[in-house]
């Protein structure tokens, strides 16, 4: 019996990445999935619901509209 191993990536994001989407536009073909939105600002990281990748904020929070 094999034991799985968890294949999940993480990935450092920017305020140049946001609004933040997984999968990423460089993923391969064979690794999509539906394409959510997360929110990496206010915890400061997310987790994609589909594949696991782990995203990390880093930087200056971005400035809201008023």
């Amino acid at each position: 019996m094999t034991q799985a191993t968890d294949t999940a990536r993480e990935v450092t994001v920017t305020q140049a990445d946001l609004p933040l989407a997984c999968p990423l536009p460089d993923a391969p073909l064979w690794a999509r999935h539906p394409r959510v939105f997360l929110d990496v600002v206010d915890g400061g990281e997310a987790r994609c619901p589909y594949c696991g990748t782990r995203y990390r904020y880093s930087g200056e929070k971005p400035h809201g509209h008023h």
